[in-house]
């Protein structure tokens, strides 16, 4: 580990990985090798989730076998529908994606490091299910087939979110979305999930414990703070009053600025693009127009540019998703990068356990109880 010291560990090098890069020089934003851009503009998510977990692009038979099995998985078991039934509706589906995944971890469990990559699968084809089933059932005691005939994760989503098959445009929408928040390297919630497994704790755990540190507002949470605030403005006058009396008062803006990059968040021209065209389709220019303004003022009076999780919250509202449920979104995809970690980890392991400063009190003399 690198000796250089920051506050957070910001800089400090913490391992080695194949699996992506992030603000390096002349690179961006890769996923084992492939720019952000041609995966977002060519693959589909479940390409991408396939090349980050076994490290090459896959082949059509592969590709159509992996979206048969994710397909075939779909369908909550009664078990876990009980469980989730137990959750009160005022939870954070944060806090269900995390129960839903410790629960599944005790009815299919892991066993052996060999079945990594079938739990895995299991994890990104039931996620989306295990969440709108308690979603509809938590709102209005409904319950829902967890199924359907959509070829994929994103539509499937859509679908069991909103009754009817999506259109091809709000598919897309989503499933760049997807690809966007698959992976990023050594990341807050990532590098909990490698520290899981290092201690060879099972699969289950390590994803568990990265969806707890991605629900936090300085790291997923920010997309959900990202619409909030948007949504406080009326027009974008009003936003740009609001905004710069929010700086003045030195209120932290979310969906801003990137603890790595350092000019821009390359993934964020990708996602504003699609906003745009959601807004245009969608005939709602309030919200893209505030979202603008708000990231002109940033820019002008502060130099921050705006990170992925800001115009995603706009793109993810104009596909109708409620915003609570878009960190639990960023779940569904990040967790091909954590399994990806998990399994690079593995491979190649040694416990992870870095050392501290102490900066406590000197040696102190004890004193019995009665004498304190």
């Amino acid at each position: 580990m690198s000796e250089k010291k920051a506050g957070g560990l910001a800089g400090v090098v913490a391992g080695k990985t194949e699996i992506s890069t992030v603000g390096k020089e002349g690179l961006g934003l890769t996923y084992r090798g492939y720019s952000i851009e041609d995966l977002a503009g060519h693959a589909s998510f479940e390409e991408v989730a396939w090349l980050l977990l076994h490290g090459k692009l896959p082949s059509q038979k592969e590709l159509d076998a992996f979206n048969g099995r994710l397909k075939k998985q779909r369908e909550v078991p009664p078990a876990l529908r009980s469980a989730l039934e137990l959750l009160p509706a005022t939870s954070h589906p944060m806090d269900v994606m995390r129960t839903a995944c410790s629960v599944l971890g005790c009815l299919e469990p892991e066993g052996s490091f060999d079945r990594q990559y079938e739990v895995t699968e299991r994890l990104l084809a039931i996620f989306p299910s295990a969440l709108l089933y308690w979603f509809h059932f938590a709102r209005d005691g409904k319950r829902i087939q967890t199924t359907s005939d959509e070829p994929s994760i994103a539509g499937h989503f859509l679908k069991l979110l909103h009754g009817k098959s999506p259109s091809p445009e709000h598919q897309r929408a989503l499933d760049v979305g997807l690809i966007l928040y698959a992976e990023h390297e050594f990341n807050a919630s990532t590098f909990v999930a490698r520290v899981t497994a290092s201690t060879l704790s099972d699969l289950y755990s390590a994803i568990t414990a990265g969806i707890g540190a991605l629900r936090g507002p300085l790291h997923g949470g920010a997309n959900e703070a990202a619409m909030e605030l948007i949504e406080r403005f009326a027009n974008p006058k009003e936003a740009e009053a609001g905004i710069l009396q929010a700086l003045e008062k030195k209120e932290k803006i979310m969906g801003f600025g990137h603890r790595v990059y350092t000019v821009s968040d390359p993934r964020s021209n990708i996602i504003k693009r699609w906003a745009k065209r959601l807004s245009d389709e969608a005939g709602e220019e309030r919200l893209y127009a505030i979202s603008e303004v708000i990231e002109k003022v940033m820019w002008e009076q502060k130099k921050l540019f705006p990170n992925l999780d800001f115009y995603s919250a706009t793109a993810f509202h104009l596909l109708g998703i409620a915003t609570p449920l878009f960190t639990p979104i960023f779940v569904m995809s990040r967790t091909a990068g954590w399994a990806a970690h998990v399994a690079e980890q593995r491979a190649d392991n040694r416990l992870i356990r870095p050392t501290a400063e102490y900066v406590g009190l000197p040696p102190q003399k004890w004193t019995a109880i009665n004498e304190r």
